[in-house]
């Protein structure tokens, strides 16, 4: 299923314009640790240690706020368990699980194009 630019703006004609929703929910989604916590969370539920190991290089802060951020738009669940020490998992919604049918494919295409573009091989 190809959908192009027109059929986009159908849609939405606003899709562009200053202060569209698009516009904020693609920066929580595409920005630098949003992408990459949702793909670690693609592979399953885990814990805060696992997916901060997993997102190597995001800081403790950087984490937590992606996290919230991701929770709030509905992408990502938090499940905290009363037990001692207290438990908490991270885990994609049903929402989260299909946006990452449609990223996981454009992350296959940056994986398999990255040292050649970052090499500046055309």
């Amino acid at each position: 299923m190809s959908v192009s630019l027109a059929d986009l703006r159908g849609r939405n004609p606003q899709i562009f314009a200053n202060g569209c929703p698009t516009r904020t929910v693609l920066d929580h989604v595409m920005g630098k640790w949003g992408v990459l916590v949702l793909l670690a969370l693609s592979d399953g539920t885990q814990r805060w240690g696992v997916l901060r190991r997993n997102v190597a290089g995001i800081s403790e802060k950087m984490l937590a706020s992606t996290l919230k951020t991701l929770e709030t738009d509905g992408l990502v669940a938090r499940t905290a368990y009363p037990e001692v020490p207290p438990r908490v998992e991270y885990s994609l919604t049903d929402r989260g699980r299909d946006l990452m049918t449609r990223v996981v494919p454009l992350m296959e295409w940056v994986a398999d194009n990255a040292d050649d573009i970052v090499a500046g091989k055309g």
